[in-house]
């Protein structure tokens, strides 16, 4: 069950997914924190900037680590509203981020179960601890609803 930091940082991560939904992107969102801190936080952004690798969990990343003035990111859990990609899925272990904590399942692309799960392939040398399905109806919800849209 998550705990109440779970579920607060998965509502700010929400919330960075709507903004990137009002910029035309797909309202995924992601939040980079240490402990109560929030180091890194970003909406996916591809359409915004034009950039194949601007995806929510990557600009958080970076975000993460400029703050943090270092691209080693242990004692960082990071909040995605969606399930990562095999890309995003591997810079979370090359970051050697110690948590992923996820909404909704992403059947299609999500490597962290569905396709594959590249965060807890025992072959790394960084294994990331996982938790599924943190307010995974909303998280769900708002992605079907921005595909509604514009169908």
């Amino acid at each position: 069950m998550a705990e109440d930091r779970d579920l607060a940082m998965m509502r700010l991560a929400l919330d960075e997914a709507r903004v990137a939904s009002y910029w035309g992107d797909v309202p995924v969102g992601a939040v980079v924190a240490r402990s109560d801190d929030v180091v890194g936080r970003a909406g996916n952004a591809r359409e915004r900037k034009q950039d194949p690798t601007a995806h929510a969990e990557i600009l958080a990343l970076r975000a993460a680590a400029d703050r943090l003035a270092s691209w080693h990111l242990e004692g960082c859990t990071i909040y995605v509203t969606l399930e990562p990609c095999a890309m995003c899925a591997g810079a979370l272990v090359l970051a050697r981020v110690d948590r992923l904590v996820f909404g909704a399942l992403d059947p299609k692309a999500g490597f962290v179960g569905s396709l594959g799960d590249l965060v807890r392939d025992p072959r790394l040398n960084h294994a990331v601890e996982v938790e599924s399905g943190v307010l995974s109806v909303e998280c769900g919800d708002l992605l079907r609803e921005f595909f509604r849209e514009r169908r």
